[in-house]
């Protein structure tokens, strides 16, 4: 079987559940920023459909979807350069999802750490959807036939599967058709800590809102946050591996690298030696130097709900020039009868 040329195409998505943080900033929209350009068509969804796998309030699902929305352009995401879209105003994507319900195997999907992670003791009470999700997220992915995906170091073993998926399909009706796409995790900072422990993820769902630096937060909260974050009494060291067991130390160089654009080996050959009393307040000036623009810009794009509505209607439009040959693909060669006109 010759092997089919894709064209390289990236797509990611976030799910609209409220609350970014700099571990969304750092970790995802600002990959998605960086890959825009000519070497890639990159696609940028609201994954609306996989926030509802847990109950989401319908009037704060509107708004964090046109929050999230408000947050890729603030960031950098131009609408116009790379489709912007929320999930279900692209029906293809859960088409394609129970085609790929019917390839995944259960043996496949309860190994899904993730699964485990957020349903807990009470699985038998979670929904079906939460159990299934990872098969959506491929067929997220493959309806666009999309080449390469930013993720983070939590959602590899979703890239693993959505590979499997691919390769199944492809197997089973013996067609080179669905790719195996290739996660793409690079960066200092793939996966930011708590800035009041540094072996925990920064999350939305902390407690603590001194743990994570929202992304609507002003200049002031930014600041303060990074004054009081968690670190050890010990210098900075001027090599990586002086990072080692000193898990709010790296945490803190690592944002510092990725907001900068350098290598933590970069950072450390500038700041090794200084203490963290001289070191937070030159992270604390380019945190809001960086990341202020953004709140504010935010702000002003949620004033106007109606113009951020236009765009996801403009992206769902150019998403399905994309995706509607490809299903109808999929379901020519899985043997489903078209419709023709009478």
């Amino acid at each position: 079987m010759s092997q089919t040329q894709f064209t390289p195409r990236v797509f990611s998505g976030i799910q609209p559940s409220g609350g970014l943080t700099l571990g969304n900033y750092l970790g995802a929209i600002k990959r998605f920023v960086d890959m825009q350009g000519p070497e890639f068509e990159t696609i940028y969804c609201m994954v609306d459909l996989h926030a509802i796998t847990v109950w989401q309030n319908p009037a704060d699902l509107t708004r964090n979807t046109r929050e999230l929305c408000a947050g890729f352009i603030a960031a950098g995401i131009d609408p116009e350069q790379s489709v912007l879209i929320n999930q279900s105003q692209v029906p293809e994507h859960a088409q394609l999802g129970w085609v790929f319900n019917c390839v995944a195997r259960m043996g496949w999907m309860k190994r899904m750490t993730q699964f485990k992670d957020k349903a807990g003791k009470n699985a038998e009470n979670a929904s079906l959807g939460l159990f299934g999700y990872p098969a959506l997220m491929a067929a997220d992915i493959l309806v666009y036939h999309a080449t390469h995906v930013p993720v983070g170091e939590d959602q590899k073993q979703h890239l693993e599967l959505t590979r499997d998926i691919a390769a199944k399909f492809n197997h089973d009706y013996g067609v080179d058709f669905f790719p195996m796409t290739e996660p793409v995790i690079e960066g200092a900072a793939t996966r930011v800590m708590s800035l009041r422990d540094g072996s925990k993820k920064m999350s939305k769902s902390d407690p603590s809102d001194m743990a994570r630096i929202n992304m609507t937060d002003d200049a002031d909260a930014i600041a303060k946050k990074i004054r009081k974050a968690k670190t050890d009494p010990d210098a900075l060291p001027s090599e990586a591996e002086g990072l080692e067991n000193r898990p709010e130390a790296r945490n803190l160089v690592n944002i510092y690298a990725a907001l900068n654009d350098q290598t933590v080996d970069e950072v450390l050959r500038d700041v090794g030696g200084k203490q963290f009393g001289e070191f937070k307040p030159m992270l604390a000036d380019l945190a809001v130097a960086k990341l202020s623009p953004i709140s504010g810009e935010m702000a002003r794009l949620m004033d106007d709900p109606a113009e951020i509505d236009r765009i996801l209607s403009r992206g769902s439009q150019r998403a399905r020039e994309i995706t509607a040959p490809i299903l109808k693909r999929t379901y020519e060669i899985v043997g489903m009868v078209a419709p023709v006109e009478v």
